[in-house]
């Protein structure tokens, strides 16, 4: 049994805290936002706190889960390790690669202290499945990677929480909110991503400073090919796209679905992951799997978790896209 803390109670909370409640070996401790009107979001009894300081004192929970806007994810975690206790954190991992970099020598600086970055994505059945076909090398290399991310985001999304469409804030749009994961995959999957070309723009009218939309073409290592595109700027919100080519067959993943699609073009279902309810049906599923896991490590003490350096790269990644975008050219992932 491990003791739990929740800061920032905003919308991706609700994930974390059912993740936390389901698990009969993970105790909710504490919550904190600044909005004490907020505390109506957990449990009645659950003590609450505004600042987050006073509650690691009073409470030492085990864990704590960072749920707060991207520009705190640092500061807010350095904090946290320096009081002695560990961090489950949202993504991103940070707004640019400097202060990644500085995110994970604290990690190096910190080995007593677990820090895990939630890329539950990884954690879909679909995308272990993929992964284990990818490194069992059955179907051949890697010749080919697609991510489609197909959404919409409408003016309130900005309005009602305005850093959400800060570069200062946000640290960008569609990219670090609602694509990264799939970028992410897009490496983990495909191998390492040598050299890049984008494109970056926003189709919307919304007075925002971020992006909206971006189409990147990705030179692998291995020399395979990939595309990358993401919108906030579709009809609605709809399925997450990725497609790997191997060399004897192809496999595709969307609505929770991984299939495989052989050369004569017969299909096959090889894995299906749990779907969430709601408004919120096209975000993977896997919170509260990567919650557990990270539950045991801290139990067990290992180090089977997502790292903070295994986050780094879809940082540089976005990073890279944006240069290319501004240069109008292929440039290295350095």
């Amino acid at each position: 049994m491990i003791r739990s803390a929740i800061i920032g109670l905003g919308d991706i909370s609700f994930v974390h805290l059912d993740a936390i409640l389901s698990d009969p070996e993970n105790q909710l401790a504490a919550a904190c936002d600044l909005n004490e009107e907020l505390r109506s979001r957990v449990p009645e009894g659950t003590p609450f706190f505004t600042d987050y300081r006073e509650m690691v004192l009073k409470i030492r929970p085990d864990v704590v889960h960072v749920c707060l806007p991207h520009y705190l994810h640092y500061p807010v975690t350095k904090d946290l390790v320096e009081m002695g206790v560990d961090v489950f954190c949202e993504k991103p991992v940070a707004l640019n690669i400097a202060q990644a970099e500085q995110f994970a020598a604290l990690e190096e600086a910190h080995p007593e202290r677990k820090i895990c970055i939630c890329l539950q994505n990884r954690m879909n059945e679909t995308t272990e499945a993929l992964k284990a076909i990818i490194d069992s090398g059955e179907y051949g290399a890697v010749t080919g990677v697609r991510g489609i991310v197909p959404w919409y985001r409408n003016p309130e999304y900005y309005s009602l929480k305005p850093w959400r469409g800060t570069w200062e804030y946000a640290g960008g749009g569609t990219m670090i909110n609602q694509s990264l994961h799939t970028l992410d995959l897009m490496y983990y999957l495909g191998g390492p991503v040598k050299k890049l070309h984008a494109l970056v723009g926003q189709l919307n009218d919304y007075g925002i400073e971020v992006e909206g939309d971006v189409v990147a073409r990705l030179e692998y290592a291995n020399g395979a090919k990939g595309l990358f595109f993401a919108t906030n700027n579709n009809y609605a919100n709809e399925s997450v796209q990725i497609r790997v080519k191997l060399e004897k067959a192809v496999f595709h993943i969307e609505d929770s679905t991984l299939t495989r699609i052989d050369p004569d073009g017969s299909r096959e279902v090889i894995a299906k992951a749990p779907v969430l309810e709601g408004i919120k049906f096209y975000y993977g599923a896997s919170h509260s799997r990567m919650v557990q896991r990270f539950r045991r490590a801290v139990e067990s003490r290992s180090d089977d978790y997502i790292h903070v350096r295994d986050a780094v790269m879809v940082i540089r990644l976005m990073e890279t896209i944006f240069r290319s975008a501004k240069e109008d050219a292929l440039l290295d992932v350095l």
